[in-house]
């Protein structure tokens, strides 16, 4: 938010209405943030565990690289088809029920990975998964936007976007971990993995359902004035962009924005860099060397401490739209420098390569919903938030599928980093030409 409802006079007055503004963000990231991290930990861990099992599960079941390839894309085609009605729902029946709705059934869904069998029951599960788990981020990202102005939203994006970071940093050593129950009353360790990390999300799901409010004035932490003067700043924002005529209020609206589209392509390439390491860099850190399931756990995490000190660091710079365009482009710039260190370079190198490129995922990604949201009101605002995610999402699908048949096809993944670096570029490029709502008035 930029500023209360309070009156502000010069001298002490502003002083006061400052800090009673600063006060109030404090609370709301303080009784909101960690709730919706932690169900974004939960989420990350859940869809992404299958890359410490993927050799495992080669072996116990048969499932080749392409198979798991296009296993683990397939999440992310569901999840996109499901997104845009997810959000619309949600969008009618408040961000509590639904949220809630979505943990219990993704958990569920994750547990019951234990019991797949061979490739067809692996790519069942995964259409499921992301049909169960489609709606979370585009209605966080929703969520975000009634309680938060132009000024923090990147912020709490970045800090929900930790979660990932986090669950990439927890994954590797406690799925290593939990990989090593191998042989326990008779299943194998993945099928352990699986369900000691799917069903925190169903416990999850009671919390969510107890604490989360739907809205400010639904908040019993919050004064009834606070309530109003958030609810009041946020529409008086809206306003202004509605009344500049950069703002669309009907789903059409999003359809036919170029801007949207340039967010779409930009956060496609992303999402295909992204997804691509989250589900090779464990494998591919098995070729550095003779390591155990903990060890390679352990430096699979390493890029992702990287990715939470710069989600932590950057995101809260993009306060003007001309440095939220210049952190799009430092950041995809320096995520494919990244990946070429990663595809040439010796291991040690190279890790340190895709601890650069982690470095600047969720800079990239917080700064994009900036810009998208800033152009969306209404309805728009619900469905075009998922629209961005589920076009970007295809990059989730792609991604993974590519880099499966181009380690089949040459034994070897540096072809796939290669044509990542490539795609990153053009996104670079793209980014220099994305504008906020309220940019794009002034410029007339």
């Amino acid at each position: 938010m930029q500023h209360t409802s309070i009156p502000a006079t010069p001298g002490l007055g502003a002083s006061r209405a400052d800090d009673e503004q600063a006060s109030l963000n404090a609370l709301i990231f303080r009784k909101l943030m960690p709730l919706l991290v932690l169900a974004y930990v939960i989420s990350f861990i859940d869809r992404t565990n299958i890359a410490l099992a993927k050799n495992h599960m080669a072996v116990d079941i048969g499932i080749s690289a392409a198979a798991y390839g296009l296993g683990a894309g397939l999440f992310f085609l569901s999840y996109a088809l499901l997104e845009v009605p997810s959000n619309l729902v949600m969008h009618r029946v408040g961000a509590r029920w639904w949220i809630a709705r979505i943990m219990i059934t993704w958990g569920l869904l994750s547990a019951g990975m234990a019991f797949v069998t061979g490739e067809t029951s692996f790519y069942v599960m995964r259409i499921l998964l992301g049909a169960a788990e489609a709606g979370l981020f585009p209605g966080v990202m929703l969520y975000l936007n009634y309680w938060f102005g132009r000024k923090d939203r990147a912020r709490a994006t970045g800090y929900f976007l930790l979660g990932v970071c986090i669950a990439n940093i927890l994954s590797g050593p406690v799925g290593g971990a939990l990989l090593q129950m191998d042989g326990l009353w008779g299943w194998h360790g993945w099928q352990w993995m699986f369900v000691l990390e799917g069903l925190p999300a169903v416990a999850l799901a009671f919390v969510v359902w107890r604490k989360l409010p739907d809205g400010p004035s639904s908040a019993s932490w919050l004064t009834r004035p606070q309530a109003q003067a958030i609810e009041r700043q946020l529409a008086a924002e809206r306003a202004e962009d509605v009344a500049d005529g950069q703002v669309g209020e009907s789903f059409r609206a999003c359809l036919v924005d170029r801007q949207i589209w340039l967010a779409i392509f930009v956060y496609f390439c992303h999402q295909i860099s992204i997804y691509t390491v989250i589900f090779f860099l464990p494998s591919i850190i098995g070729t550095y060397g003779k390591l155990s399931p903990l060890e390679i756990g352990a430096l699979n995490s390493l890029p992702w401490v990287a990715a939470a000190v710069g989600a932590i660091a950057l995101p809260r710079l993009a306060v003007t739209p001309q440095r939220g365009r210049l952190l799009l482009l430092v950041g995809l710039v320096s995520m494919s420098v990244g990946l070429l260190i990663a595809a040439f370079a010796s291991p040690a190198i190279a890790l340190a390569g895709f601890c650069l490129t982690g470095s600047m995922f969720f800079v990239v990604q917080s700064v994009i919903f900036l810009f998208a949201s800033s152009r969306l009101a209404g309805v728009a605002l619900a469905g075009g938030l998922a629209l961005v995610n589920t076009c970007g999402l295809v990059g989730g699908f792609i991604g993974p599928s590519v880099m499966g048949w181009i380690e089949q096809s040459t034994g070897s993944t540096k072809n796939g980093l290669l044509l990542i670096a490539g795609m990153l570029v053009a996104a670079a490029l793209a980014s220099v030409w994305m504008r906020q709502g309220q940019e794009s008035q002034r410029k007339r």
